[in-house]
């Protein structure tokens, strides 16, 4: 059976977020400009012969901006939670949950979504099968399915 591929990038999502359970530095807030790559599949082409049309992802990069730009990511079981959510309240930071915020846990919550976008777009003709989040040049985790 044919399978096409495709990626697309999107970058220069500056955040910060905080491990709270790291034993070490990771524990404190601290940034970097994430960028996610994100591979789709499928097994025919649409009329344009696609994969998937990069200018039917403008919500996806709508959303990657609400989620990662100028934003303070937390898992949903830290302890600093309440803290951390009035801070948000009084316009100190833009507080975003996550059931993790961890490369590897963002890669995941960011597959999730993308994917059903993708789904939903193509009337499941291509679907996302891995994403790639980076949090600067050195440090990447992916999340494939």
């Amino acid at each position: 059976m044919e399978r096409y591929t495709s990626t697309k990038t999107f970058s220069n999502l500056p955040c910060s977020h905080r491990s709270w359970k790291h034993k070490g530095h990771c524990a404190f807030i601290h940034g970097y400009s994430r960028s996610y790559k994100f591979y789709f599949t499928a097994n025919e082409l649409n009329e344009n012969n696609f994969v998937v049309d990069f200018g039917s992802l403008k919500e996806l990069k709508k959303w990657l901006e609400h989620m990662f730009d100028h934003t303070l990511l937390i898992d949903e079981d830290d302890p600093e939670r309440k803290l951390l959510e009035n801070m948000h309240k009084r316009g100190i930071c833009d507080l975003r949950v996550l059931p993790s915020c961890s490369m590897e846990g963002s890669a995941k919550y960011v597959y999730e979504y993308t994917n059903k976008l993708i789904k939903k777009n193509t009337n499941n003709r291509a679907w996302c099968y891995k994403v790639e989040a980076r949090e600067n040049d050195k440090n990447s985790a992916t999340y494939e399915v």
